[in-house]
């Protein structure tokens, strides 16, 4: 693997350069042999943190070609914020010293329809489940008054949502951004193509946000 990306704009680059890859069906598999494991046993250095959905179909280190120790991954139903999840991506960027943070939707998120269902036809979910529903339920409900109808567009919506929560919530974390110390994106996933898509970024130059393509 090259060198540790040491800005916001070399963290996403380094992501997106390992989606491509894994696209492509040429992943390097990097930093998973028995001297990387070796070599993280008394420390931790990973580059971003990636919030993502629990959806077992989206593994971080797989689908951006990283391996051990690269990736400090939070996952919630519905990429959802709580305490927890907020604590924990601040002890990413502010103990660890990660220099992006990463907002991961995908398509077909189970989430975002139960929560349109219970927006659009009255269907609460039940037991914790309605918690990470009620989670999601604001960013529904923005994308429906904004006109949104498509699939894609209510992910995308969610995702946009979860980035300016995250933000607005994580004093820490706008302050970090605001110095240019850290980045926060939010990412798209295909599942059927395997491609990361940028929606929306902080802190991060734009020329480091070329959204992958499906090989062909």
């Amino acid at each position: 693997m090259a060198s540790t990306p040491v800005t916001p704009g070399q963290a996403l680059a380094t992501l997106l350069d390992g989606n491509r890859r894994f696209v492509a069906g040429t992943p390097g598999h990097p930093n998973q042999d028995a001297a990387r494991r070796a070599e993280l046993a008394p420390v931790q250095t990973p580059f971003a943190v990636l919030l993502g959905c629990s959806d077992s179909r989206l593994a971080a280190e797989i689908i951006f070609d990283q391996g051990l120790g690269d990736l400090f991954v939070v996952r919630t139903a519905g990429h959802v914020l709580g305490p927890e999840v907020l604590g924990s991506i601040e002890y990413g960027t502010s103990i660890l010293d990660c220099r992006l943070v990463v907002v991961l939707g995908h398509d077909s998120c189970g989430a975002v329809a139960a929560a349109r269902s219970a927006v659009e036809n009255g269907l609460p979910a039940t037991g914790y489940v309605r918690d990470v529903v009620e989670r999601v339920t604001p960013s529904v409900l923005a994308a429906r008054a904004a006109g949104v109808t498509s699939d894609s567009d209510f992910i995308d919506a969610h995702i946009r949502h979860t980035v300016d929560l995250l933000l607005d919530r994580s004093r820490v974390l706008a302050d970090q951004v605001a110095s240019g110390h850290t980045g926060v994106v939010g990412l798209a996933y295909q599942l059927a193509e395997g491609n990361a898509r940028l929606v929306t970024a902080h802190g991060v130059p734009t020329a480091q946000s070329p959204a992958p393509t499906a090989a062909g």
